[in-house]
């Protein structure tokens, strides 16, 4: 089995599991290969779901045995922190993110807050700025990166 035979039978998997595959590596490591997988989902991922994302792959691998040599699997998310598609922001509405644009909105162009609701083209995000609440609203196309943030 080739390796992208072996990533399309990982990523089928996940997607059977409800995640999708972010990205999938291998490398060589002294006389064995590490699998490295970063999976991802709307939902929060903990410790508890790579265990059981990480028994059912070595489930299918070890049914399948697609490797010459004996492997590690790494799996991992992208964190707590992880960056968004502006397409699927829709599926973050009330989640707090950090919002870095690419045209100034009243007069900055980075804001951490509350995404209030996604409405075709336009965004709506609530922040607090010292002890007010304050909206702005901007379009995706103004959007020069999006990801989750920590709320302190």
């Amino acid at each position: 089995m080739n390796i992208e035979q072996i990533e399309a039978l990982t990523k089928a998997k996940l997607q059977e599991l409800g995640f999708e595959l972010y990205s999938f590596g291998t490398r060589k490591e002294k006389n064995s290969l590490v699998v490295e997988i970063v999976i991802d989902r709307v939902e929060p991922i903990d410790m508890n779901t790579i265990v059981m994302v990480s028994n059912e792959l070595n489930q299918l691998f070890d049914s399948n045995d697609p490797f010459e040599y004996p492997y590690t699997l790494d799996i991992s998310s992208l964190g707590a922190e992880k960056p968004l598609k502006k397409e699927n922001l829709h599926l973050y509405v009330n989640q707090y993110i950090h919002l870095h644009l690419i045209n100034p909105v009243n007069g900055e162009n980075i804001f951490e807050g509350n995404l209030d609701s996604v409405n075709g083209n336009i965004i709506e995000l609530s922040y607090k700025d010292k002890t007010r609440t304050k909206t702005i609203q901007t379009e995706l196309e103004n959007i020069y990166k999006v990801r989750l943030a920590i709320k302190f």
